[in-house]
């Protein structure tokens, strides 16, 4: 006598192979089967999976195909939001100093050690705006930069560092166009 349970179905050890669990060991066809999915293309049971064990058909992972299953990657987006927000304080403080050139090259001066009046005026003026658009300008194309790539959900806080870097190479340049210009200041470091 067998110690088939009464109810017709095979026993444990009558069984080839343990019950598929999530689709384990089910062919791509059972799969869409059980989860009502039609198939897209036709399926060939008989063709061997890549990377399988024999027994065992584990194809290998598909990368994401939908927004919803992309990691969200929170503290990327924080990091990035606080970069921008460092960033736009940092352009509001600068623009209205680079605005008034005369005062910004002046307060310069003290710093370096110059004891001098700036008198390259017309220059620094003309020097200030552009570096004050400068900073504007490299801040937004940093923040729509930003913007689009956390909205693609890439990893984005490496952005804003880059568009400060690149931003504030740029606007020194513009600075130091007025600056070495003053006579004071140009003799200063040619002594």
């Amino acid at each position: 006598m067998s110690d088939a349970p009464a109810t017709g179905q095979p026993s444990d050890a009558d069984a080839p192979r343990p019950r598929p669990q999530y689709g384990e060991y089910a062919t791509p066809e059972e799969q869409r089967a059980r989860i009502q999915q039609p198939a897209s293309e036709p399926s060939h049971s008989h063709t061997a999976l890549p990377h399988t064990v024999p027994g065992r058909a584990h194809p290998p992972t598909a990368p994401a195909t939908t927004a919803a299953a992309r990691p969200t990657r929170t503290a990327d987006r924080v990091i990035t939001l606080a970069l921008l927000a460092y960033g736009l304080v940092t352009v509001l403080s600068a623009v209205p100093q680079l605005w008034d050139f005369a005062g910004f090259a002046q307060t310069w001066m003290q710093v370096a050690g110059i004891d001098a009046t700036f008198t390259n005026t017309a220059q620094g003026v003309l020097w200030g705006r552009i570096a004050a658009f400068v900073f504007i300008g490299g801040w937004l194309l940093t923040a729509l930069l930003s913007w689009a790539s956390l909205a693609a959900r890439h990893l984005s806080w490496w952005i804003p560092l880059v568009g400060a870097i690149v931003t504030f190479i740029i606007a020194t340049v513009c600075l130091t166009v007025p600056l070495l210009g003053d006579p004071a200041i140009a003799a200063h470091f040619l002594r």
